[in-house]
């Protein structure tokens, strides 16, 4: 048998061979048989040397053409086998179009977020803006030009996150309103919320982190009178039109005078009992105290660079959180913090 019949005859068998196959591994074995490095093609082309030299590039191309037409029915046969594998996992992948599709988990805001949200719309409506600081403050700014003096028991460790001796993570936002008043830029009517930090035991209603909102107003002849009517119409556009203030004597270094700001009671009307039972927001007395207040210290004006004979203020500041628990009757503080699912979804 000469080479060309014994090429031929390798091809058909390779042919049948394909025909027979009944998927892609069985037709990656029939390559392997002809093609391979120890395929029977490659055997004939190993035999080269035994062919005479004038002969050996008729058989050389009648070699390459075999391979051709080897390596033709093979891709032929991979595709008709893949194209059955797609269509048959078509079938098994059949998307019924008329069932209701899988509902999208949407977010909720968070009840601070909401709350904030709630409180800078109100003080952004009487002409306030909204000032940012930072959390991590100089113990001047935090203490010293808020006139809180160096034997105050808030600057024991006990209290306060220290860094170093003046650097601290800030307990409170007032010294936003510091950084604002040596700034020179007056008048000022301005609200700073933000995370602040104490060293207290987490409880339903403290936590070593929370969030405080604080205000300040300072122009000529600013009066207490104009701080009442600015903090009873932040309670009534915060609680609703019924909800009545009263301000209690209090003291805060910053302020003079100073005082602490009840609200009725929203879920009692201010009775102080439910049904006959003693109301549990307001413990029966009928307020609830909210944030506390005062005019702005002369001295603070001093310190900050402001002239207390032509200038006055007032200063005001609100726990987020106790906001957000009040509104939305949450008796535990902690609930905020622990990102369950089913508690946030209900806002």
């Amino acid at each position: 048998m000469d080479m060309k019949e014994r090429l031929q005859e390798l091809a058909e068998n390779a042919r049948k061979r394909i025909e027979e196959s009944e998927g892609l591994d069985k037709l990656n074995d029939v390559r392997v048989a002809y093609l391979g490095k120890k395929g029977e093609l490659t055997a004939i082309l190993k035999g080269m040397k035994d062919v005479a030299p004038e002969e050996r590039p008729k058989v050389g191309q009648l070699v390459n053409e075999t391979r051709a037409k080897i390596e033709e029915l093979l891709e032929a046969s991979k595709k008709d086998f893949e194209e059955k594998v797609r269509e048959e996992k078509m079938k098994a992948e059949v998307i019924d179009v008329t069932l209701p599709a899988k509902k999208a988990k949407i977010g909720h805001r968070h009840p601070n977020t909401i709350a904030l949200e709630e409180v800078e719309r109100i003080f952004i409506g009487m002409g306030y803006e909204v000032v940012e600081g930072p959390e991590v403050e100089y113990a001047d700014y935090n203490f010293t030009k808020l006139n809180i003096p160096e034997d105050h028991p808030a600057r024991d460790e006990q209290d306060t996150f220290f860094i170093n001796d003046s650097i601290l993570l800030r307990s409170q936002t007032s010294p936003v309103q510091a950084r604002e008043m040596e700034k020179g830029k007056l008048p000022i009517r301005m609200i700073a919320p933000g995370r602040v930090f104490r060293s207290d035991e987490v409880d339903a209603t403290h936590s070593p982190s929370f969030h405080q909102i604080e205000g300040l107003v300072i122009d000529k002849n600013v009066t207490f009178a104009d701080l009442k009517g600015t903090l009873q119409e932040f309670a009534k556009e915060l609680f609703g039109p019924e909800t009545k203030t009263k301000f209690r004597p209090h003291h805060f270094p910053f302020t003079e005078p100073s005082a602490e700001v009840d609200v009725s009671c929203f879920k009692c009307g201010g009775s102080g009992e439910i049904e006959g039972h003693s109301c549990r927001f307001c413990k029966g007395s009928g307020w609830i105290e909210i944030l506390g207040c005062g005019m702005v210290h002369p001295h603070v004006f001093e310190m900050c660079g402001i002239d207390p004979e032509e200038y006055t203020g007032f200063a005001f500041g609100v726990g987020l959180e106790r906001i957000a628990l009040l509104k939305y009757e949450i008796d535990d503080m902690r609930e905020l913090y622990k990102n369950d699912i089913r508690f946030l979804k209900q806002f």
